[in-house]
């Protein structure tokens, strides 16, 4: 089937499209795009309300899907379902599942989920050491060769700086990044949250920043010593933004992301207005106000690659515990839009097609996915937003298994009207049903 967007907003920084086209669809992939695209009779034109943007397909490539052996807090058809719903058409999940995503059973079992489900693509990440135990190094190859994008011990550093070595020359062959979790395990010990005035008045064990930047500093060494790619996972803190200049200044293959709740939270928030609420607890910890800050400018001056959401489900009775003995991790892929919207571009901070690097462009180009643009000739994974659409986060009404969230009930601007993967309709926003009605009869609402 061919269908015409006709009338919207498009977004595409890499063809360097902000303004008024129409956009026709064939099958799976972008036909054209253009002004007045006329429709023949085997299109079905669906018109775009004013005020909608269409973007390249929003990538999340910091997600955990859980499954397999942990599918009471997600599985993979919950977790896309969540995914669409957030205007993500692909998300790359970690490995630290049970069993570890170390080998290519459990890469294979994951995309088969995710074929099954037939919502948002999923790219498995591989484990950079076997059981993510940090001793021997995983068959990267064989990952590779199953469909993994990336490895990482997300979850944890790797474990040494040998390893983190091997692991950089080798993926090298592959065209890989390795994705860290940058922590010194002595400095962070038993603490969790930021080492700070808030931590302290609570009787919190504290993190340090310096806990998460002397291991970034140590993987851009690295980095500069290999030649490899390496990814700073969920940065937080202000110094680890200063390693990262670091090392793209001298040319060290480096990138970052950001995630929407250390650019909004800070640690004020363990406090207020719930004390000890388990969903401020995650990690890297939510970080004092200068660190917060740091990362809005480095996400305004462009030293952020990417935004991405840590999406980290844990089931309902295990939050709710003592803060100390609590998981670390909140669900991310639902809210990630319309923060990013209501504080960075209605905030001023950014421009909407740098959002679209940010959450699109950038992702599919570090992991090298066919994605992040709306080429001619590429798949139709296509994100519709809402600029100015009033939300209320409703913690009820989420698709993922999991609820732990701190932004329930938080009135924000600006979200997901629709999302197509492969040219299909795989989630609409039940405040457009005109568009179901206006010849995408498969949207899902």
């Amino acid at each position: 089937m061919k269908r015409l967007l006709k009338g919207g907003r498009v977004v595409d920084p890499v063809n360097r499209r902000d303004g008024m086209f129409d956009l026709l669809i064939d099958g799976e992939r972008i036909a054209r795009v253009g002004k007045d695209l006329e429709a023949d009779g085997q299109t079905v034109v669906v018109p775009v309300p004013t005020g909608l943007v269409i973007t390249p397909g929003l990538i999340d490539m910091h997600v955990h899907l859980r499954e397999p052996g942990q599918e009471h807090k997600e599985t993979v058809a919950t977790g896309t379902a969540a995914a669409v719903a957030g205007g993500f058409t692909a998300v790359a999940c970690m490995p630290n599942t049970s069993p570890v995503n170390d080998n290519a059973g459990v890469t294979e079992y994951i995309l088969k989920k995710a074929a099954d489900a037939g919502l948002a693509r999923v790219y498995p990440i591989g484990a950079v050491s076997r059981g993510q135990n940090g001793e021997q190094l995983a068959d990267i190859a064989e990952l590779r060769q199953a469909g993994c994008v990336a490895v990482t011990d997300d979850g944890r550093p790797v474990a040494t700086a040998l390893l983190m070595r091997r692991a950089l020359e080798y993926t090298q062959m592959f065209g890989m990044p390795v994705i860290e979790h940058c922590e010194e395990p002595t400095l962070k010990a038993d603490g969790v949250a930021h080492e700070g005035f808030h931590a302290s008045t609570l009787g919190l064990r504290g993190i340090p920043g310096e806990a998460e930047s002397i291991m970034a500093l140590r993987d851009v060494s690295l980095a500069e010593l290999t030649g490899g790619v390496v990814h700073i996972a969920h940065m937080s803190a202000r110094q680890t933004l200063d390693a990262v200049r670091y090392g793209k200044h001298r040319g060290v293959r480096v990138t970052c992301e950001v995630t929407p709740h250390h650019f909004v939270l800070t640690d004020e928030y363990l406090g207020s207005p719930v004390p000890y609420d388990t969903n401020t607890k995650m990690n890297p910890p939510l970080r004092e106000a200068a660190d917060r800050d740091a990362m809005l400018q480095g996400i305004a001056d462009g030293s952020v690659d990417v935004i991405a959401t840590d999406h980290a489900p844990h089931h309902y009775d295990e939050k709710q515990v003592e803060f100390d003995r609590a998981p670390f991790g909140i669900t991310g892929l639902e809210t990630a839009v319309s923060l990013c919207f209501d504080r960075l571009v209605h905030g001023g901070v950014i421009s909407l097609s740098r959002l679209i690097e940010l959450l699109a462009v950038n992702p599919a180009r570090i992991l090298r996915l066919t994605g992040g643009s709306l080429s001619e000739g590429a798949p139709a994974d296509i994100s519709i937003l809402a600029p100015d659409l009033r939300v209320t986060v409703s913690v009820a009404a989420m698709r993922s298994r999991s609820k732990n969230t701190p932004f329930g009930g938080w009135s924000l601007r600006g979200g997901v009207v629709a999302t197509i993967v492969g040219g299909r309709g795989v989630y609409l926003n039940k405040e457009f049903q005109d568009l179901r009605m206006s010849g995408y009869e498969d949207f899902r609402i």
